[in-house]
């Protein structure tokens, strides 16, 4: 016979112990009869009874799940949050940290730019490689017999309210690191630029005579801008006081480089040797202005959304 409570008993103990087969068909089946028999006892259809009654019983799957006492999770609620918790704090510093160092390290080798892809996939990898043996790790331990004794919760386990800020981590993350590669790119372009001589020695973007003052200068002013951000972070929120030094800060780096662009004295007079359009006076003057037009519009609205800002969290 190949009536639909042949196929559901089939179905369900293709996945359970050979051993208890044959005990659990004659269970299942008799408990299926009954309930047809219910039905049927009422009025309804046998054939509608059976598939109502099969419906009812659910995927057999599941079913011979139960019988064989087989979890269908790899880790269930038991170990879950314990899981999730030890995977975030995994993920959120090694493969940055492995990555890193695996870009240090093609830096030191002279790859340049050319070491970010690797840091990058590496970082990847590793991250890849926490996820698969973390989860291998808690379903082998979720199978087991072995009983891991968790500290319960309690309350001393709940987190601080969160608390309005005005200033989100975020930006201030954002902004403190492109600050800090901003400084470091300043020494970077001087030993490893994208422009080469013709004997392939390295030619800095920047004018190197600008490192007897004003490039350390400029550096300064970018560190105590970094420090601005993370002041501002602390405190919450705006304040006249962080107005003003964060404009004059801004001031102390545009104006320089404003004027340093336009009297044509940021770019490395050695560029022209191999740009050829730079050696064109025109030109340079050109990009002298547009640097410097470049910067004043920055810092303008720059300044004009931080006084808004300031007002705003000051009112």
């Amino acid at each position: 016979m190949n009536t639909l409570t042949d196929r559901y008993l089939a179905a369900t103990l293709r996945s359970v112990p050979a051993q208890r087969r044959d005990e659990i068909a004659t269970e299942l089946r008799a408990s299926i009869e009954d309930m047809i028999d219910d039905r049927t006892g009422g009025g309804a259809d046998p054939t509608v009874a059976e598939r109502e009654v099969l419906t009812e019983l659910g995927n057999p799957d599941e079913l011979a799940a139960r019988y064989a006492d087989r979890r269908l999770q790899l880790i269930g609620p038991t170990y879950y949050l314990v899981w999730l918790r030890l995977l975030k704090l995994l993920l959120s510093f090694i493969p940055a940290l492995v990555g890193t160092i695996v870009a240090i390290v093609k830096v030191a080798e002279g790859s340049g730019f050319g070491a970010i892809g690797p840091g990058i996939v590496v970082a990847l990898h590793v991250a890849v490689h926490i996820a698969f043996w973390l989860t291998v790790t808690f379903a082998i331990i979720e199978r087991s017999q072995t009983t891991v004794d968790l500290p319960g919760w309690t309350v001393d386990q709940l987190p601080d309210a969160p608390v309005h800020r005005g200033i989100p981590l975020a930006d201030t993350v954002a902004s403190v690191i492109m600050l800090v590669l901003t400084i470091a790119y300043l020494p970077f372009q001087h030993y490893q630029s994208w422009v080469r001589g013709t004997d392939g020695e390295n030619i800095p973007l920047l004018d190197p005579a600008l490192w007897s003052f004003w490039l350390p200068a400029l550096i300064v002013v970018l560190a105590g801008s970094a420090v601005v951000e993370i002041v501002k972070y602390r405190i919450a929120h705006w304040t006249w006081t962080l107005f003003g030094v964060r404009a004059l800060l801004s001031l102390a780096f545009a104006v320089p480089l404003m004027w340093l662009a336009l009297t044509d004295r940021l770019l490395n007079p050695a560029l022209g040797e191999r740009l050829s359009w730079l050696a064109n006076a025109d030109n340079r003057n050109v990009l002298g202005a547009t640097i410097a037009v470049g910067a004043a519009v920055v810092v303008v609205w720059d300044l004009i959304d931080t006084a808004v800002k300031t007002r705003r969290q000051t009112a």
